[in-house]
């Protein structure tokens, strides 16, 4: 009964969730609408790197490359194609071969984990600096315009698959991005109770155990690194669509830093807590920004340091301990035993 109860207690939440959007879709007001669907759209990168970290182990500085790649496969599809429909799909499949491409190298080829951070990041960087010299007429595809440190401006949001004059209103696409944000983690959530998600934990947990039991640690790595590089190309998609605009800064480093940081507050080894940390932190992050009397990069630093020094393990995990601590009944002491092992 308990674990039919684990298998299904995140389709109900899934549910919860979309009722609750719903809701909120009819009563809120544009720009909150907006702010809000913007947190979610990070909160589906911060599920990304979630299960790269938290549960495959990957550290990778570079997540904001998947996602950059997303944003711009969308921005230069639609251009060109004139319908979102194919656009998303390379959203999703660009970033994904790019990380099967990377991982292989880096998993097959026997790199560690110090050096895996430091490519991953050096890869966001040079996407950064290729894209911001890119500013000439010369630099398009198709009639797409790379427009350099200027960015793609004027993107062609969502429509209904296959019917371009049928746009998605900012309702629809915040639906839309609560619905990617929960497929997202069904998807995750399920793939983590299956063989090849205890499979890929176990590697995190003894990466040379694994591979002596006669796991393919490779393939499960590079497994891993893919999927969460498909949901961060959705995201940056989904960023793409919701500005309507897309630019360098989508593969920055401040970029990389903060889907970092929203893992780490959140706490690694969960799916949740790093979404509902990326956007409690974005929220923070926009009400300093309209005040313009704190810098917002200092506050995020501060944060980082007291959960690395006070609270490594991150908000969510922490408080599982604490409740779970709290649940637990004292152990009743039988007296017959005492008697028995003082004789």
């Amino acid at each position: 009964m308990t674990r039919f109860s684990n298998q299904y207690q995140p389709v109900l939440l899934a549910i919860v969730v979309l009722l609750v959007a719903g809701y909120l879709s009819a009563r809120l007001e544009l720009y909150t609408l907006l702010s809000l669907t913007v947190f979610l759209v990070m909160g589906i990168l911060a599920l990304s790197l979630a299960f790269i970290w938290g549960y495959g182990g990957i550290l990778c500085f570079g997540q904001a490359a998947f996602f950059g790649l997303g944003a711009y496969s969308y921005a230069i599809g639609v251009i060109n194609w004139g319908d979102s429909t194919w656009a998303v799909v390379a959203a999703i499949v660009i970033p994904t071969l790019f990380a099967l491409l990377l991982g292989y190298v880096i998993f097959y080829g026997g790199v560690s984990d110090v050096y895996l951070g430091a490519i991953t990041l050096a890869v966001s960087l040079v996407l950064f600096n290729w894209i911001n010299s890119t500013s000439g007429s010369e630099y398009h595809l198709g009639q797409a315009l790379l427009g350099g440190f200027n960015g793609i401006p004027s993107v062609p949001t969502l429509n209904m698959p296959f019917a371009v004059d049928d746009i998605l209103s900012p309702q629809a696409l915040f639906m839309v991005t609560v619905g990617g944000l929960v497929l997202c983690y069904l998807l995750l959530k399920f793939t983590l109770l299956s063989r090849f998600g205890k499979t890929v934990v176990a590697i995190r947990e003894n990466e040379q155990r694994a591979g002596l039991l006669g796991y393919n640690v490779p393939a499960h790595k590079l497994a891993t690194f893919a999927i969460g590089a498909a949901i961060a190309g959705l995201a940056g998609c989904l960023y793409a669509n919701w500005g309507a605009f897309v630019s360098p800064g989508v593969f920055s480093l401040s970029q990389s830093a903060q889907i970092i940081i929203w893992v780490i507050v959140g706490g690694r080894g969960t799916l949740i807590g790093p979404v509902l940390s990326c956007i409690a932190l974005q929220w923070l992050v926009t009400r300093l920004g309209a005040q313009q009397s704190v810098d917002t990069n200092l506050v995020l630093g501060i944060i980082l340091a007291i959960f690395v020094l006070l609270i490594p393990g991150g908000i969510l995990p922490t408080l599982q301990r604490l409740f779970t601590r709290k649940g637990k009944s004292p152990q009743v002491i039988n007296p017959a035993a005492i008697d028995k092992v003082k004789s």
